[in-house]
C-alpha cells in the first residue's frame, strides 16, 4: 500500500472508533477527520471546503425548512385525526398511521414527520385502552422505511447519488428509488400493521400509564384564591376527570394520594396529573398558580414576538446533558433560560418534586422559553422537540401553502425542468417569503451540526477512493464476495451497511460504505448501480436499536421500551428488508 492510502485507511479506522465510542459528538468527530486529511494532504488543500458547496447539502437542508412548513401548518393532524376516530379495531388504527407516516416520510425529513404523529398516537391509544407501544415503535420503522422511495427521502439516497455521480458522472434521479422503496414500504406497512403483537405483551398496562398526554405537574394555592377551602374532589370535578390530584404537600406534610374530601388551604402545593392541554384551564379558573413559571429574562437583542414565551413538548435523548440530573441541580431559568411545567415518564408516575426530579433518557418535558433562543437551547441540551400541540395559541399561517410549495417542487424535479438543489432551494425561499414559516424558524429548522458532519465527510469519504483505500478494503471484501453469486454479493454489501449504521450516523455510513460498494461492483465486473442502492437501503434500515437512528430513540419513552424490545420486531423486519430489499434491486438494476 501507498503511504497515501495508509494515511486514509488510518483516518477512517480513527473516525469509526470515535463513532463508536461516542465520546465526541459526530460533527466533532467529522471535523476532525476533515482536518487531519487536510493537514496530512489526504484530502487535496483545493477540495477540503467542496462538501459544503455539495448540492446533497444544500437539498437536506432546503427540504428540512419545507418539512417544518408543512408540519406547523397543521394540516396533516387535521386530516389525520378524524381518519383515526373511526377506526376501532387497533391493527387498522396502527396501520392508517404507519401508513401516513411512511408516505408522508418519502417527502419530507423523517424525523420531522414521527414528530407530528407521536402525539396523535398516543392519544388514539388513549381512546381504545390500549398500550401506546403497540403504536409507536411500528410508527418509527414505518418511518425509516418511508424515505427509502425517493431520493429527498432520506440523508442516504441523497449521498449515494453524489456517489454515482463521481463513479458513473450522473446522480441518481427523483424516483429512481421508487422501484424499490414503494413495495418494500407497501409491505412494511402490513407487516407493521399485523407485527405489533410481536412487540413484550407484558408490557401493555406499564407502559400506557402513563402515556404521552399525561403529565406531572405542580401549583400552589394562592392567598385569596378561590380553591381555598374547596374539597380535592371538587377540584378535580372542575376539570371533568381530565386532571387527577395525586399529592397535596401542606407545611411539610404530604398527602399522598390525598382524600376527596380533604379542604384544601393557601399555601398547599398540589400534584396534578394529566394533559397540560387541559391544565391550563383549570389553574385559570381555580385560581391556582402554576409553578415553575416565574418570569425568564429576555435574551439580548430578543423584541417583538421573538421576546414572547412559547411552550413545548420534548423528549430528553440518551446524549442529553439533563440525563441524572434534576431541575434544581441544573438551574434551568437561570443557566438556559428554560421553565420546566411538567413531566411525563413511561412505566412511572412522578411522585417527587419536580424540582429535586432527576431526569431519564426518553422523559417527556413540557418546556417554556423564549421564542427566540428556545430551538437552540433544546439543541444544547439534547432535547428533540415533539410536533407543536398548541399549548399556547400560535400565529395564523397560511394552511396549504407549503404542501402546494412542496409539490410544485417536487414536479419541476420529476420533470428535470430544474435540478433538484435548485428546485427545493427556491421553495424553501418561498415558503418563507409566503409566511409559511418566519426566518428564524427556517435557521432553527436546519440541523445544523448533520450540515457540518457531511460538509466534512464528503471529501473524506472521496479521498478514499481517490487515494486507492477504497479498492484495497473492496478487495479484501471481493476474497469473500467473489465466491459467491452476484446477487448473494449485493445482499452483503446491504447486510454489512446496515450492520455497521448503529455504530456510527447513517449518513457517515453511506460515505464511507458506497466508494467501496462501487469498488466491488468494479472488481467483480458488475455495474455499480445495484451495490450503491443496497448500501443506501442498507444504512436506511436500523431497525435492531433505539441508537443507531434517532426515530428509534425518539419513541423510546413514549413507547415504554427497553432497549432489548426493539431486535424482537426489528429482527424479522432487517430480514425481511435484507431478503425482499436485494429482489427488488436487482429487478429494477441489473447487475450487467
Amino acid at each position: 500500500m501507498t503511504l497515501p492510502q495508509i494515511e486514509s485507511l488510518g483516518i477512517l479506522a480513527i473516525t469509526l472508533a470515535l463513532f463508536i465510542s461516542d465520546r465526541l459528538r459526530y460533527d466533532v468527530v467529522a471535523a476532525l477527520a476533515l482536518a487531519v486529511a487536510a493537514v496530512l494532504g489526504v484530502v487535496p488543500h483545493d477540495k477540503v471546503f467542496e462538501g459544503f458547496a455539495n448540492p446533497v447539502v444544500i437539498i437536506i437542508a432546503a427540504v428540512l425548512v419545507l418539512g417544518r412548513a408543512v408540519t406547523v401548518s397543521g394540516v396533516i393532524e387535521a386530516a389525520v385525526t378524524p381518519v383515526l376516530h373511526r377506526l376501532r379495531f387497533a391493527s387498522l388504527q396502527i396501520g392508517a398511521l404507519v401508513a401516513c407516516v411512511t408516505f408522508l416520510s418519502a417527502l419530507m425529513k423523517n424525523v420531522g414527520t414521527l414528530g407530528i404523529f407521536i402525539p396523535i398516537a398516543a392519544q388514539a391509544a388513549a381512546r381504545g385502552k390500549r398500550s401506546p407501544s403497540s403504536y409507536m415503535m411500528p410508527m418509527s420503522f414505518g418511518s425509516l422505511i418511508g424515505g427509502t422511495m425517493t431520493l429527498i427521502g432520506t440523508s442516504p439516497n441523497l449521498l449515494i447519488s453524489g456517489v454515482r455521480q463521481e463513479v458513473q458522472g450522473r446522480p441518481f434521479a427523483m424516483f429512481d428509488f421508487l422501484p424499490v422503496g414503494l413495495p418494500l414500504s407497501v409491505i412494511s406497512i402490513g407487516f407493521l400493521a399485523l407485527g405489533w403483537r410481536l412487540l413484550p405483551a407484558g408490557r401493555t398496562e406499564a407502559a400506557a400509564q402513563p402515556d404521552l398526554g399525561r403529565y406531572t405537574s405542580e401549583a400552589r394555592i394562592p392567598d385569596g384564591s378561590g380553591s381555598i377551602g374547596k374539597a380535592v374532589g371538587a377540584l378535580e370535578a372542575m376539570s371533568e376527570g381530565e386532571i387527577e390530584i395525586t399529592a397535596v404537600q401542606r407545611d411539610g406534610a404530604r398527602h399522598q394520594p390525598p382524600a376527596a374530601d380533604l379542604a384544601l388551604a393557601a399555601g398547599d402545593i398540589l400534584m396534578l396529573h394529566g394533559d397540560p392541554v387541559a391544565m391550563e384551564p383549570l389553574v385559570e379558573r381555580s385560581g391556582l398558580e402554576l409553578l415553575h413559571a416565574e418570569q425568564i429574562a429576555q435574551p439580548n437583542g430578543a423584541k417583538g414576538k421573538d421576546s414572547e414565551l412559547d411552550t413545548v413538548e420534548a423528549v430528553v435523548t440518551g446524549r442529553s446533558e439533563l440525563i441524572g440530573k434534576s431541575p434544581e441541580s441544573l438551574a434551568l431559568r437561570s443557566t438556559y433560560g428554560l421553565n420546566l411545567l411538567a413531566v411525563s415518564r413511561s412505566r412511572q408516575r412522578i411522585t417527587s418534586r419536580i424540582r429535586q426530579t432527576l431526569l431519564r433518557a426518553g422523559d417527556v418535558l413540557v418546556l417554556q422559553g423564549h421564542r427566540a433562543s428556545l430551538a437552540e437551547v433544546l439543541a444544547r441540551l439534547g432535547c428533540l422537540p415533539l410536533a407543536e400541540r398548541q399549548l399556547r395559541l400560535g400565529q395564523e399561517r397560511p394552511r396549504w401553502f407549503a404542501l402546494i410549495v412542496l409539490a410544485v417542487a417536487l414536479g419541476l424535479v420529476a420533470m428535470r425542468l430544474l435540478p433538484a438543489d435548485i428546485a427545493f432551494f427556491a421553495a424553501a425561499v418561498a415558503v418563507v417569503l409566503g409566511g409559511a414559516l418566519r426566518p428564524r424558524e427556517a435557521y432553527e429548522a436546519i440541523d445544523w451540526p448533520i450540515i457540518v458532519m457531511l460538509g466534512c465527510l464528503i471529501p473524506v469519504g472521496e479521498s478514499l477512493r481517490d487515494t486507492g483505500a477504497a479498492t484495497v478494503i473492496a478487495g479484501a471484501l471481493t476474497g469473500v464476495a467473489g465466491h459467491l453469486p452476484g446477487p448473494f454479493a449485493v445482499a452483503l454489501v446491504l447486510i454489512v451497511s446496515m450492520l455497521v449504521t448503529p455504530f456510527m450516523h447513517h449518513a457517515a455510513a453511506v460515505l464511507v460504505m458506497g466508494p467501496i460498494a462501487a469498488a466491488i461492483a468494479h472488481a467483480l465486473g458488475f455495474a455499480p448501480e445495484a451495490f450503491l442502492m443496497a448500501v443506501a437501503l442498507g444504512a436506511s434500515s436500523d431497525f435492531l436499536t433505539p441508537i443507531g437512528h434517532q426515530n428509534n430513540l425518539l419513541v423510546m419513552g413514549p413507547g415504554g421500551y427497553r432497549f432489548g424490545d426493539y431486535w424482537k420486531l426489528g429482527l424479522p423486519m432487517s430480514c425481511m428488508v435484507a431478503s425482499l430489499g436485494t429482489w427488488l434491486i436487482l429487478r429494477a438494476w441489473p447487475l450487467h
